[in-house]
């Protein structure tokens, strides 16, 4: 059964009256989270779209960049996307759902704000209602900011991409604790990590961006610090 199947029968047990937010609340627990984990990303998409305005090509293509979906699949996915349109319930009330259903795993809720970058920047501009936007839903996630800023290094072309920053450490800090840092999101990134966080097999490729951004700052860091040595 293909997610997208799993995520018709959720919005299915939807009851008349009920809006998109309810559907967080049922999807708490594994193998469930996935479903959850698909449905929060295309539902916050639809609330950035809307806050900034427009839907363009480049962002529904960044989407499929994150989810495979296959041409039969594509009605449930735009259902899912009309649903939160068109939602009265605010993009914070869909946030607060999503933290509670992965309160436990902070990591998916870091995984989750990385595509949602990834489906802003599709267009190549980093707008104003969209970072205001993203400022808000980490705030909601409880994202620190060094997480943040890690986020917008590698994903904003236009930002100050500090190796340093991207692998969430301090300007001065010295090899062996950005080495340990590097380890620790390798080890975070493996696939077999990302899927025991709830993330959909569908979704995994976000994560092979991350890891040649985090490899890069990396081996700047190793560079910089050996011709410094030298």
């Amino acid at each position: 059964m293909s997610i997208w199947t799993r995520i018709t029968e959720a919005l299915s047990a939807l009851t008349a009256g009920e809006g998109l937010s309810a559907v967080f609340d049922r999807l708490r627990t594994p193998p469930e989270r996935s479903v959850g984990f698909a449905i929060a990303v295309i539902a916050l998409s639809a609330k950035m779209a809307k806050a900034d305005g427009q839907v363009t090509r480049a962002e529904v293509m960044a989407f499929r960049e994150v989810f495979h979906i296959a041409p039969e699949d594509e009605a449930g996915a735009a259902r899912v996307f009309n649903l939160a349109r068109q939602d009265v319930a605010g993009f914070d009330v869909y946030a607060r759902r999503i933290q509670i259903m992965f309160r436990d795993q902070p990591e998916t809720l870091y995984d989750l704000m990385e595509g949602l970058f990834h489906i802003a920047m599709a267009d190549g501009h980093y707008h104003d209602a969209e970072a205001a936007f993203l400022e808000q839903v980490a705030d909601i996630f409880k994202l620190s900011p060094t997480r943040f800023a890690a986020l917008k290094a590698r994903a904003v072309p236009d930002q100050a991409c500090d190796p340093y920053t991207v692998l969430g450490v301090e300007c001065n800090a010295d090899l062996p604790t950005v080495r340990a840092a590097w380890r620790k999101l390798v080890r975070e990134n493996h696939p077999d990590a990302l899927i025991s966080r709830g993330l959909p097999e569908e979704a995994i490729c976000m994560a092979q961006k991350r890891m040649i951004e985090i490899n890069r700052a990396w081996a700047e860091i190793q560079e910089t610090t050996t011709s410094g040595a030298a």
